[in-house]
């Protein structure tokens, strides 16, 4: 008999790890990491992320690597809701300056749409909720990629400023994220087994990773003091527009990647790399465009970050609970006369 996967207490309000996320932010909040403690956190974060393309080069083959590379109509619908919608969202965004969002906060909401998408989150939900996780890397790298010249171009053009492009960018998604990839494809021949035969192992590892994210983000926005530069009331209206920003990118990209016809597996890939910004890529371009005001910049898109990962917490987990996955991978039977399409 088939072996169901087991479901939450129905009693339970939260997602228990989303309670978690929740306990990592009072953390950093109450203890947030200073001195030596936060460059160990800091590697620590950049260790998990390595450890998680690792794992992931381990245990894709050879042919869904070639297949993700091949979705090109994938990776210009992520590129089109980062670089092209989220700036569009935000321009209009505009109207709302000075009565709902603050002249100085503005700058840096439309800042947060003019990043690239998130990398290792996003492949971390799209493995969570079962999707197409080699579509998922190539896209979200792909937009990092093209986020070190997409990125200062587009802040020049619509917020003003001098602008930067660091090569340092492009070394960091090369040693942290293509590399250990390469090297677990490498390997693959002898650890390949092993890892498909722990997969719970590669659950944690996402988990976990995320984990250090959300408290060394935290952390340093508490040891910077952005918390403290900005009145309540605006620091609560922006939270709502940030709220709105991120609905509607859900239902952008959930909406039009249905109309677009393209599969269960790519849909969700395409929600999670093209509604979601990346901090790590964010923070250092910041500094450079923004200067001594690079602190308060950031402060949208650190709120639109930590938001992103417990909005997407939830779906992802949802996701993972749909009927199809659970046929898809061959945890319950097909329904009666119906059969999964390879790939879908």
């Amino acid at each position: 008999m088939p072996r169901r996967r087991p479901t939450l207490p129905s009693w339970l309000p939260l997602d228990p790890y989303i309670l978690v996320l929740l306990g990592t932010v009072a953390l950093a909040a109450l203890l947030p990491a200073r001195g030596a403690a936060a460059t160990a956190a800091e590697g620590a974060s950049t260790g998990a992320v390595a450890l998680v393309f690792f794992l992931y080069g381990a245990r894709l083959s050879t042919r869904e690597v070639r297949e993700g590379l091949s979705h090109w109509r994938l990776h210009l619908t992520v590129l089109a809701c980062t670089f092209a919608v989220f700036p569009l969202l935000g321009l209009a965004a505009r109207g709302l300056v000075p009565y709902v969002l603050a002249p100085d906060l503005y700058a840096g909401f439309l800042f947060l749409c003019l990043v690239p998408s998130t990398i290792q989150s996003s492949i971390a939900f799209t493995s969570i909720a079962r999707g197409n996780v080699a579509a998922a890397i190539c896209a979200g790298s792909f937009s990092s990629l093209a986020g070190i010249v997409l990125t200062p171009v587009l802040a020049a053009l619509l917020i003003g400023g001098a602008t930067g492009l660091s090569a340092d960018s492009a070394l960091d998604i090369v040693l942290q994220l293509l590399v250990p990839f390469a090297a677990g494809q490498l390997l693959r021949r002898w650890i390949g087994g092993f890892i498909t035969r722990h997969k719970k192992l590669l659950g944690y590892v996402d988990r976990s990773s995320i984990l250090f994210i959300v408290y060394t983000a935290f952390s340093h926005g508490m040891t910077a003091g952005v918390w403290h530069a900005v009145e309540p009331r605006r620091l609560v209206a922006l939270l709502g527009v940030e709220a709105a920003l991120l609905a509607v990118m859900l239902g952008i990209t959930s909406y039009g990647s249905r109309r677009l016809g393209f599969g269960r597996e790519d849909r969700i890939a395409i929600v999670f790399a093209g509604s979601k910004k990346s901090l790590a890529a964010g923070l250092p371009m910041a500094t450079v465009l923004f200067g001594a005001q690079a602190s308060l910049a950031v402060l949208p898109l650190m709120l639109f970050h930590q938001m992103q990962l417990m909005v997407c917490a939830v779906i992802a987990r949802r996701r993972s609970r749909d009927p199809l996955a659970a046929v898809r991978i061959g945890e319950l039977p097909a329904p009666a006369g119906e059969s999964v399409p390879a790939g879908r």
